[in-house]
């Protein structure tokens, strides 16, 4: 059973970093998402554009339960892939623009919603369809500053930047006061020549530095 989206937002912050897992095929997926969890990442967010994902999504639902692993579907992009994902096990969904149908679809299931913004009039659209937590996209384009910037209008906005993030400037985005961070290809590159040993070094050293800056700002 899926978490209900105010654990689910716990639990992200909680944790701090979201994995994206992008593949070239479902095995291949499988091995990041596995390699992810070793390195002591415990919440996933399986993009569609792995093929297969959604089985790949119920296959991990079976395998660990929501106390071991927080999992999400990234990249959906209308309403029946939502609600596909939600039926499989997800415990939240993500999108890298606005989609009112995915909201819809997660609002019925009771499960997190988190769509993506790039301007102040999305973030506004984003509360007022009852988003609980925005997705801050591209994240090397918008940089800290944007997030810094939202604070001002919009002190209530959760944000999870993804895009360009990494473990050497996870600092600034938590200074700018990001709920988490989502961080996919900095993660995920080594899994493009097999070495997954270096997937679980990056989700550690990624670990490591967003303790150290939660440390120095508690």
């Amino acid at each position: 059973m899926a978490l209900r989206r105010e654990e689910a937002l716990r639990r992200i912050e909680e944790i701090g970093v979201i994995a994206v897992v992008r593949a070239r095929s479902g095995e291949e997926g499988l091995r990041i998402a596995e390699a992810v969890m070793e390195g002591g990442i415990r919440a996933l967010e399986l993009t569609m554009t792995v093929p297969g994902a959604v089985e790949i999504i119920a296959s991990l639902r079976r395998r660990f339960s929501e106390g071991e692993l927080i999992l999400g579907a990234g990249t959906v992009l209308d309403e029946a892939t939502a609600a596909a994902c939600a039926a499989a096990g997800a415990d939240f969904v993500v999108s890298p623009c606005l989609v009112e149908g995915a909201a819809r679809a997660c609002g019925r299931q009771a499960i997190l919603y988190m769509p993506g913004v790039a301007t102040p009039t999305e973030v506004l659209r984003a509360l007022e369809m009852g988003c609980d937590v925005v997705k801050v996209f591209p994240g090397e384009v918008l940089g800290p500053a944007f997030v810094r910037a939202l604070k001002g209008p919009f002190p209530q906005v959760r944000a999870v930047p993804t895009g360009g993030v990494s473990p050497s400037n996870v600092k600034e985005w938590f200074e700018a006061g990001v709920l988490a961070v989502g961080v996919g290809t900095h993660l995920t590159r080594p899994a493009l020549e097999g070495d997954l040993e270096g997937v679980r070094r990056v989700a550690s050293e990624l670990l490591r530095a967003i303790a150290e800056v939660r440390g120095k700002r508690g």
